[in-house]
């Protein structure tokens, strides 16, 4: 039997286009939710832009019959707006005039007048509200359409496999066929990993370990790392993953145009980033890029941003702090004297900004740019939201580079997790395409100090 779906407000400003996500099952939506909808749609940033959308779609519903009699989607399913069971009681301490619990009302009314083998789901991403919807015995979940797999977020972009001792020696002039490398589990027994498209690889000999190689997969080979020597803005790599994170950064926008970068704090994601634009365009600028655009997600952009006194660079200025923080130590590599001259080091960070090598933005400036040659990094990615991810990447003009960088496991932002978060979105749905390279940093690669290292480990 079909089921009968109640859709939250939120679930519609995340993603307008929800209502054609729930194959051929009945969809209603409370008349509150249109009621908030309507609210909404003046705000600024992308919470205004869904919730317009939103709307737009309800309208164009609208008009192919009766909402509150119901409408046939595309998908063989209904939708409907409810404006009935304004009678049906609550529990005394759930206040009737606020918005979940109408949406609460609905559910139960509902649920008293659905059909013997029917399911009445209400569909929300506020977790309060689906602890209230359980305590009053009716059935809620997440919107999960957007939400990867618990397999899909294992992937890191990287590999550890063993290939033939007679292949070492040739492998920097002609890589290493993908079909003859091997993995072996604890009792030896071998198979042929399946390798995707720009995965990196660390390769042993496999009668002599010790000898390691590092590779990139590239159609049906793995092929050497070009950029293992470079030492962008004098920085060289530390380790494994900083070896791959500077083979995707420092390739060209033409062969890597979206790079996305996740690991924990102090992995030197940022820093990295931020080393290479540096060395592009500062240190060493041949036209690849015109300059560096950072933008730094966070809850606070969307939706406060405009009660910020200042202009747009003002408001912005005390979220993008840690862009500055790796910017000293990239102008600066001298750990010892660095901050003996303060105005010194402040003088150089300014310069860099007065010269407009790097452009600090706010998310909801960058949404319905065309953006070209421009080196543009988004930093705490995991703030942002599938949609808003998708913005961000089908606006990369040519010879633009993304370079998404972001832990999962650290969101900000309300109704985001690990699993539904733009970032995990992005390389889940990226994985494999030829144009984009990501590669995840692990806890024993944090770099910050060696307090970072042993906190990241035992916290």
């Amino acid at each position: 039997m079909k089921k009968t779906y109640v859709i939250d407000t939120n679930v519609l400003i995340q993603a307008p286009y929800a209502v054609d996500c729930f194959e051929d099952n009945n969809l209603v939506i409370p008349l509150v939710v249109v009621e908030e909808l309507d609210g909404l749609k003046k705000a600024d940033g992308e919470k205004g832009a869904n919730a317009r959308a939103a709307v737009r779609i309800l309208e164009g519903h609208r008009t192919e019959g009766n909402l509150l009699q119901g409408v046939t989607l595309a998908n063989g399913g209904t939708l409907r707006i409810e404006k009935n069971f304004v009678s049906v009681e609550l529990p005394e301490d759930l206040p009737e005039d606020k918005a979940d619990n109408r949406i609460l009302k609905v559910c139960k009314g509902l649920d008293g007048q659905k059909k013997e083998g029917e399911q009445i789901i209400l569909v929300t991403k506020d977790l309060v509200l689906r602890l209230k919807a359980q305590i009053m015995g009716i059935a809620a979940e997440d919107f999960t359409t957007e939400q990867i797999s618990e397999d899909d977020a294992q992937y890191t972009g990287r590999c550890e496999v063993f290939m033939p001792e007679e292949m070492v020696k040739d492998f920097k002039k002609k890589g290493v066929p993908v079909t003859d490398v091997y993995q072996a589990d604890e009792n030896g027994n071998q198979t042929i990993p399946e390798l995707v498209e720009n995965e990196f690889v660390i390769l042993k000999a496999d009668q002599s370990t010790k000898k390691t190689l590092l590779g990139r997969v590239e159609g049906k080979k793995i092929v050497p790392l070009t950029y293992k020597k470079s030492k962008p803005y004098g920085i060289n790599p530390k380790n494994v993953g900083q070896y791959f994170m500077q083979e995707a950064l420092m390739t060209s926008a033409e062969d890597a145009p979206l790079v996305i970068i996740k690991g924990m704090a102090g992995t030197a994601k940022t820093f990295y980033s931020l080393a290479v634009g540096m060395e592009k365009v500062y240190n060493n600028p041949n036209g690849e890029y015109r300059r560096i655009v950072v933008c730094r997600p966070n809850a606070q952009f969307d939706d406060d941003i405009g009660f910020l006194p200042g202009d747009e660079q003002e408001k912005i200025a005390p979220l993008m702090r840690p862009i500055i923080d790796n910017l000293e130590q990239i102008l600066d590599s001298d750990d010892k004297s660095r901050y003996d001259d303060e105005s010194m080091l402040s003088d150089k960070i300014q310069e860099v900004f007065e010269r407009d090598i790097i452009q600090t933005e706010a998310l909801n400036f960058i949404r319905g740019r065309s953006i070209a040659k421009t080196y543009l990094i988004i930093d705490e990615a995991q703030n942002m939201t599938p949609n808003q991810v998708k913005g961000i990447i089908t606006r990369a003009g040519k010879d633009t580079k993304i370079i998404l960088l972001g832990d999962p496991n650290q969101i900000d932002k309300p109704f985001l997790d690990e699993r539904t978060n733009g970032l995990s979105y992005a390389a889940k749905y990226m994985k494999g395409s030829p144009y984009c390279w990501q590669v995840t940093l692990s806890a024993e690669e944090c770099e910050r100090s060696a307090l970072a290292m042993d906190a990241v480990k035992r916290l």
